[in-house]
């Protein structure tokens, strides 16, 4: 009997759910698994998956995942009909989407514009300066805080691990206060929980949480909203101005204490998420790069630590993340087809994208992998955005054709990354200080670089599926090895 009704079952599927390919469209890749597709193989490892689909069928297609239909577009020229768009795309349905998954929030549309004028205002505008400030005074103390109290003993660490936390307090200092508490191990309490919280987040953006992991999650975020709770309440609570006007805003919007509290969490992911992982990708490079660990280092000494929030003098260091990032920076950029369109290609074909579909592009496999715009493109090249005088280098072909996007690490459009030049000047600080007042190796010198997590594809910054051990201590001591 249960056979009969599973068979029925998987009948009533595909006739209800049977797509076929116009010869307008993309092509069409279902998969051969009822419902899920191609779903398995997208979220195991996003970048195989897709470099085959672009082998198959070319810059365009469209794949079946998990009941949803997806049109991947992969050619750089062709990615201004997407971003230029927003009455047939829109951005703020599938944000929604993941902010209910992942955070168990709801916010109206419009909040979410109006958030992002404010973050531009403070974060471009009116505070990065002082938060620049700020920052590099709660690096300074933490890492000095790491250092062991014999100065002339090394210190052993895993890179990731002291990347990622020390960058997360200082930035969680920073920007949601913390020292009103009298509480010195807030930072990292608060860095303890979210660890936890971020070995979950693909699975809770796909739905793909196991029964036990799901009470962790949930768990998890109820003591990190708690734990945020008096952020941005009052101006004197220790917190950036960004959050206080953040924290009216929801106010003024009608949104009660819990859902404030699970907003302000969300902000904490987006604004402390990626740094630390870019911090330790740039490291990781510049450690098993001697010649690149050289230049960037020499750059560096050159100058004071306030000299480093300015990249006129730092094209060495900037070239060098650039880079970091066009290796390791692979967030999708997604819109939903919220009516029918027809998308104009580079080389003049055109396509017809459905209503309720959505739209996908994927940077990390074109531009910024792309053999045809970077030679040797799997390799670490710490000058690859100078030109010879030392210049920014901005041109770059495909096709013979110069791309206005080369690299997208931070997003592009009307929702490219807000926060970007924060993020920079935070990096280079960080990096400046180690680099400068600390000596820094590898614990093995025939150490390898650590292989990428594939499940984190399409989140952002990328993360290593083991860390890299390493060891410090302040420079300026004799001692023996």
């Amino acid at each position: 009997m249960m056979w009969i009704i599973l068979l029925v079952t998987v009948l009533l599927y595909f006739i209800l759910t049977r797509r076929s390919r116009s010869t307008a469209e993309p092509p069409l890749d279902k998969g051969f698994i009822p419902w899920l597709g191609h779903a398995v193989e997208f979220g195991k490892d996003a970048a195989s998956f897709l470099n085959r689909m672009k082998r198959k069928h070319g810059d365009i297609f469209t794949v079946h995942v998990a009941g949803r239909y997806v049109t991947v577009l992969l050619d750089p020229h062709s990615y201004d009909s997407v971003l230029s768009d927003s009455e047939s795309l829109d951005f703020t349905a599938y944000a929604q989407v993941l902010m209910e998954r992942i955070f168990d929030l709801r916010l109206p549309h419009d909040q979410l514009t109006k958030a992002k004028e404010i973050m531009k205002r403070n974060f471009v505008e009116i505070s990065l300066d002082s938060m620049n400030g700020t920052m590099r005074r709660h690096l300074q103390a933490l890492l000095k805080a790491e250092t062991p109290q014999n100065l002339t003993d090394w210190k052993e660490e895993g890179l990731f691990s002291f990347s990622y936390s020390l960058l997360f307090k200082a930035g969680y200092l920073t920007l949601f206060g913390g020292e009103q508490n009298n509480n010195p191990n807030d930072p990292s309490r608060v860095y303890d929980e979210y660890k936890t919280f971020d070995g979950l987040l693909t699975k809770m953006a796909r739905g793909t949480l196991k029964a036990e992991e799901r009470k962790t999650a949930q768990r998890v975020r109820k003591r990190l909203w708690g734990l945020l709770a008096p952020a941005g309440l009052t101006t004197d609570s220790g917190s950036s101005l960004w959050l206080h006007n953040y924290r009216q805003l929801l106010e003024e919007g009608g949104a009660d204490e819990e859902t404030q509290e699970k907003a302000v969490f969300m902000q904490l992911w987006a604004t402390q998420g990626n740094v630390g992982p870019a911090a330790f990708w740039l490291l990781s490079y510049l450690l098993m790069n001697p010649e690149a660990l050289a230049a960037v280092e020499g750059e560096l000494t050159h100058i004071s630590q306030m000299e480093a929030s300015d990249s006129s003098h730092t094209p060495l260091f900037d070239s060098a993340l650039e880079e970091t990032l066009r290796l390791t920076a692979a967030p999708f950029i997604t819109r939903e087809v919220v009516q029918e369109k027809t998308l104009h290609m580079a080389n003049g074909r055109e396509y017809a994208l459905r209503k309720g579909d959505r739209v996908c592009l994927f940077p990390f496999i074109s531009p910024q992998m792309d053999p045809e715009i970077f030679h040797e493109q799997q390799k670490f090249k710490y000058d690859r955005f100078l030109n010879e005088d030392r210049s920014v280098k901005r041109d770059f072909y495909k096709g013979g054709r110069r791309l206005k996007y080369y690299t997208m690490p931070w997003g592009a459009g009307t929702n490219g990354c807000v926060g970007k030049q924060f993020a920079i000047k935070t990096i280079r600080q960080f990096v400046h200080t180690l680099l400068t007042s600390y000596e820094l190796e590898l614990c093995d010198p025939h150490a390898q670089m650590p292989e990428i997590n594939p499940s984190r594809y399409g989140f952002g910054m990328l993360q290593p599926e083991r860390d890299l051990l390493v060891r410090y201590r302040p420079k300026h001591t004799r001692c023996e090895h």
